[in-house]
């Protein structure tokens, strides 16, 4: 009678073949958490530099949060220091909600216009920024 042998090359076979899985599984977890991570491209310090305290138009609503920009879902976007210009250009007329909110400012008029564009609702202040000078985004409000 002869004695059944032990073959070695099944456990290789399976051992390689749960390794293999293992790394797969290691590699999507790895390659999901890269795309769900977001790393700023410019890394901000809050303390950098003190801002100066710049009262909102009367038009702002309360709790209504300054941003220096806005990016829409279309690729466009605003940022303050934009001429209105281009804000129409970019967004078009159609987008103003309500009609223009004037305040007198040292270098003209500070107009403050409420919009929708790509289901976001903002207010833009443009006032100019020296005298004569084209109206810019002087802050961005959601």
């Amino acid at each position: 009678m002869e004695a059944p042998r032990f073959r070695f090359g099944a456990i290789v076979e399976w051992a390689v073949a749960a390794a293999a899985i293992v790394a797969v599984v290691a590699l999507g977890s790895f390659a999901e958490r890269q795309a769900r991570t977001v790393s700023a491209v410019t890394p901000v310090i809050a303390r950098e530099v003190p801002a100066p305290f710049v009262a909102p138009p009367a038009s702002i609503p309360p709790g209504a949060v300054s941003l220096p920009m806005l990016v829409f879902n279309d690729g466009k976007d605003i940022r303050v220091g934009q001429t209105m210009s281009d804000v129409t250009a970019q967004i078009g007329t159609r987008a103003e909600v309500t009609g223009p909110s004037v305040e007198r400012v040292p270098h003209g008029q500070r107009v403050t216009r409420a919009y929708e564009h790509g289901g976001i609702r903002f207010r833009l202040v443009f006032e100019p920024f020296d005298k004569g000078a084209e109206p810019r985004v002087a802050g961005i409000y959601r």
